[in-house]
């Protein structure tokens, strides 16, 4: 029989916030920012996998780091289930085609969000990978590049520090400078006849 009082890791695998309210633990609230790991009792997430929606945090969202706990909660869950950050950067970069496809079908949807973000900052490479993205959820990594690109050239843009060449046109300026010496008065006196 598992301990409920137990406290273990539980860390939100998704790329924005989760959050629960459990009302038979006083409406206690709980907020996980992107990739925060806590640590929670297993009496609090049954209580959590009770509440509307909550069964679907805890196999989508939430990653619980104890295997006694996710036989307890989940039963039997597939391999993407305990994808870390770097196991899908490698999937992207390294992973076959059909380690891609798999993940695609069986990962949770924490796991489906972590892989667009990473195929767009890893600029994912492969065609072959980008199409299958596309067609399966789609979320299209070449526009999302692109949009990427064009947002870091407009902020560029409006980085960029600008210089003054001349005064504006209606600031008044001194009187005009010559340039130039004058030349010099001969020591000659000039006769014409």
């Amino acid at each position: 029989m598992i301990d409920k009082n137990t406290t273990i890791k539980v860390t939100n695998r998704d790329n924005g916030s989760v959050g629960y309210t459990i009302p038979d633990l006083g409406n206690m609230h709980r907020v996980f920012e992107s990739g925060e790991t806590k640590e929670v009792t297993i009496n609090e997430l049954e209580k959590l996998s009770w509440i509307p929606g909550g069964m679907n945090i805890l196999k989508n969202y939430l990653i619980i780091d104890n295997q006694e706990a996710i036989n307890y909660l989940l039963g039997d869950v597939e391999p993407e289930y305990s994808y870390t950050n770097e196991d899908i950067k490698n999937l992207l970069t390294i992973g076959t085609i059909e380690q891609f496809e798999d993940c695609l079908d069986f990962a949770p949807e924490g796991v489906i969000n972590l892989l667009k973000k990473y195929a767009v900052e890893l600029r994912l490479n492969d065609v072959r990978k980008r199409e299958i993205l596309k067609a399966k959820t789609g979320f299209d990594v070449t526009s999302a590049i692109m949009a990427n690109d064009a947002t870091e050239e407009d902020e560029n843009a409006a980085t960029e520090q600008k210089t003054r060449r001349a005064a504006a046109i209606n600031e008044k300026t001194e009187s005009p400078v010559r340039r130039t010496a004058a030349m010099p008065t001969s020591k000659y006196k000039v006769v014409s006849k």
